[in-house]
């Protein structure tokens, strides 16, 4: 798997920036190289490079900068399900597209691997880790600093508005994208030389405001799982959706209960301490998403 790091210009990705990136690909015949652009889009040089990475972060257009399935099956314009991201369903979909895509590495190491261990840590220890994947792999070469940068995007991209102490612009905490999500939160700590120390912490949770049918399009869009996937897998398996949303053991259970509660052909099954979700038929995962967009 190839590492990738940089390229947001040390830039959170703001609420609006996909669809005005989306209709500037649909709509003008320069691309985002061009000195007009600039001017299209009516931000800075830096902040075009920054939309045109987290346009790929998210899914939103592929290696190539062409329009994906799911970028026109939210933002095409008069069929489009949420242009405007009104719906909070719309922003876990994101969320699950930035960890799934690789494109920003540091988003799948954290929900994936590194969460496994440490609910709670600090920028050192989430540095530390991802310098060690990166001298694991032959085919990385990326700096601490580096690192260091996308970390602390990655915080800002996450963090409660109001849970930390520092000064932060009001317009800059509340244009974040994600900020909707209330994944992540912070304290301070003070460290056995006396020193404060910035923690954050990702819990396990419910997830209440996660859509039921949100999880079940991430289950039918895992080309790995077949008609039976375990409960332990689907909890905690690579890209699963207990490790992409962070659900507690009894969230998972909650979302599961309802999906089958919605779809025929669906059923959950304890058997001898095995628990499973199992498929009779697979229901269409844009069809599925058709469901909580008409609800």
């Amino acid at each position: 798997m190839k590492l990738q790091f940089s390229g947001h210009e040390s830039f959170i990705c703001k609420h609006f920036w996909l669809k005005k990136g989306y209709d500037f690909i649909q709509k003008d015949e320069i691309t985002f190289n061009d000195d007009l652009a600039v001017a299209k889009l009516g931000v800075g040089r830096n902040m075009v490079t920054a939309i045109t990475y987290w346009l790929k972060a998210y899914g939103i257009t592929d290696s190539s900068n062409n329009l994906t399935e799911f970028a026109n099956y939210l933002f095409q314009e008069g069929t489009g399900k949420d242009p405007y991201l009104e719906n909070l369903g719309s922003i876990w979909l994101l969320h699950y597209n930035l960890i799934k895509t690789n494109k920003a590495s540091l988003y799948s190491f954290f929900f994936n691997e590194f969460r496994r261990d440490k609910i709670e840590f600090t920028k050192e220890q989430f540095s530390n880790f991802l310098q060690r994947k990166v001298e694991s792999s032959a085919k990385a070469n990326v700096n601490a600093n580096t690192i260091n940068v996308d970390i602390t995007v990655f915080i800002r991209n996450y963090l409660k508005a109001g849970s930390t102490n520092k000064k932060v612009e009001v317009e800059e905490e509340f244009s974040n994208l994600m900020i909707d999500l209330q994944f992540m939160d912070s304290y301070t700590s003070e460290n056995a030389e006396g020193r404060n120390v910035e923690w954050y912490r990702v819990e396990n949770a419910a997830r209440i405001d996660l859509p039921y049918e949100v999880v079940l399009f991430t289950i039918l869009d895992n080309e790995t799982y077949g008609m039976s996937v375990s409960f332990k897998e689907l909890l905690s398996g690579f890209d699963s959706p207990g490790s992409i949303f962070a659900l507690s053991d009894e969230g998972l259970y909650d979302k599961l209960r309802q999906i089958v509660e919605n779809y025929k052909g669906i059923s959950y099954r304890e058997t001898a301490g095995v628990r499973e979700l199992q498929f009779k038929s697979k229901p269409q995962k844009w069809s599925v998403l058709n469901d909580y967009y008409r609800a």
